[in-house]
């Protein structure tokens, strides 16, 4: 791992987001509350704050981090058949919170497919991404 012993503490950000696509009856089944595993994205949602508070466990060579924020938003999009994913991670630390982010959104996404996949195995999750981190010495990020 790398060495952040000499690192100042400071206040830490990173937003990442990505995006599923399916069927629109799958969305419908999603938007509607009947899928027979129950409530996709309020599980989703679960499933993508426990996979944040696990990366260090996860991700060879990650810090732990202690986090002291984290969100995970998902917006359905009827138009392109799509849940879209955006995960909000913070602490105040060391280090960053850039893969804590990037593995909720993943989590997040891959718990949506988990329980649909029994209707619509065709679902592709694309584009997660880092959108914004904030903190540390490289400071401030967009996306563009």
């Amino acid at each position: 791992m790398v060495d952040v012993g000499q690192k100042a503490e400071t206040a830490r950000t990173a937003r990442a987001g990505g995006s599923i696509f399916m069927n629109p009856e799958t969305l419908q089944l999603i938007a509607d509350g009947s899928a027979k595993k129950g409530d996709v994205l309020g599980i989703a949602r679960i499933a993508a704050i426990q996979a944040s508070k696990r990366t260090g466990d996860l991700i060879p060579l990650c810090h732990p981090i202690a986090l002291t924020r984290v969100t995970a938003d998902f917006v359905i999009d009827q138009a392109n058949a799509a849940v879209h994913c955006e995960v909000t991670a913070e602490c105040f630390g060391k280090t960053g919170v850039e893969m804590e982010a990037l593995t909720a959104t993943s989590v997040g996404l891959l718990t949506i497919y988990d329980m649909c996949k029994a209707v619509d195995r065709g679902m592709r999750i694309e584009n997660v991404r880092l959108l914004e981190k904030k903190g540390g010495k490289s400071g401030h990020w967009l996306a563009d």
